[in-house]
């Protein structure tokens, strides 16, 4: 025996009875092993147990799908963030588009209307886009994308589907300007469509009115009327609508009638209106020459009776010869008044008594 051995060591108990455990145990394992692959009583177990362990598996892959979920709804909030910012966007753009369509329809419908008054009256006409609107209550003014380069001409008058919206005051190579019935400073003369009687229409600033003036107390004119151009000092054509009277009402000095319509021309809307042309309305009478027939001539703004022309003779202008002057020599004939300036009512004239 070698000098290093030492005595020999005793088993503890401890370890013994370790061992036949763990064999025991081993041989349980291999009996439990070669009874399941025999009979498969042991695999009902297994399921059985599984099932019963299936809550805890569950519990411990809950971290796991919600982190999962919350994946799945931040990339679906962003997705649907994403679609609705585009679905918006394409709103606008239908919203825009439909605006437009419904402009253009309205425009079309317009043109149709412009387009129909043109066509049932046979009228001569050229149509002009409006470019600007000045509806102040001192100065009432369209321009047109219409001038001399298209034939427009100082005093042409200007309709729409409606009726009369004024006339041409001022005339450049590429636009022109539109006195409109509602100016201050604008006078048409007119007649009830009824029964004719005459008078005239002045504005008064208002896109929503016209003034009848110094109409007699006795004038067969009532509420619901149609005045309509008369043709009178042949400016404006005669039978275009101007507008409905609504009231009737005597004015401060209890002598006259003060009347209100209602424009028919739609002056405060509108893209487009029609230029009469000179085979419907002929240009005005130039400054220098004199008026053929004071009765075409429409009474001033306060002037006398409106609803009432006076005609002359044809020789009451010519006085008859003087006693003293020799025979054949007559007396010299007095000038005639000179025509009154464009876009502005003549002077009141007094009635003249016929010769006789």
């Amino acid at each position: 025996m070698p000098s290093y051995a030492g005595p020999p060591v005793a088993p503890r108990p401890g370890e013994i009875a370790s061992s036949l455990r763990l064999l025991a145990y081993l041989a349980l394992g291999v009996a439990l092993v070669i009874l399941d692959h025999r009979g498969g009583w042991l695999h009902q177990a297994r399921r059985e147990a599984g099932l019963a362990a299936q809550p805890l598996w569950w519990v411990a892959g809950l971290p796991g799908k919600l982190g999962t979920r919350l994946q799945d709804d931040a990339a679906t909030l962003t997705q649907l963030t994403a679609e609705n910012r585009r679905l918006r966007d394409e709103l606008l753009v239908s919203n825009a588009r439909l605006t437009r369509l419904s402009a253009a329809v309205a425009d079309n419908v317009q043109l149709r209307a412009l387009l129909n008054a043109a066509g049932n009256r046979g009228l001569d006409v050229q149509l002009a886009a409006v470019l600007n609107i000045d509806l102040d209550p001192t100065r009432q003014r369209l321009v047109l994308d219409a001038g001399a380069n298209d034939g427009v001409y100082v005093g042409q008058p200007v309709i729409d589907a409606g009726g009369l919206l004024g006339q041409i005051v001022q005339v450049m190579p590429a636009y022109s300007t539109v006195l409109l019935l509602t100016d201050p400073d604008h006078a048409v003369p007119v007649m009830v469509q009824r029964n004719g009687v005459r008078m005239l229409a002045f504005g008064n600033g208002r896109s929503d009115q016209l003034q009848l003036m110094n109409v007699p107390l006795n004038a067969d004119i009532k509420d619901g009327d149609v005045v309509v151009t008369s043709g009178l000092g042949g400016r404006f054509p005669p039978g275009f609508p101007v507008g409905k009277v609504i009231d009737l009402h005597a004015d401060d000095s209890r002598t006259f009638l003060v009347g209100e319509l209602t424009p028919a021309a739609h002056l405060d809307r509108g893209r487009n209106v029609l230029l009469l042309k000179a085979a419907d309305a002929a240009p005005p009478v130039p400054a220098d020459a004199a008026p053929t027939d004071p009765a075409a001539l429409p009474s001033a703004k306060g002037g006398a009776d409106a609803g009432t022309q006076t005609t002359p003779a044809r020789d009451a202008a010519t006085p008859a010869p003087d006693a003293g002057q020799p025979p054949g020599k007559a007396a010299r004939p007095t000038p005639a008044a000179p025509a009154p300036a464009r876009g502005t009512p003549p002077p009141a004239t007094a009635p003249t008594e016929p010769a006789r």
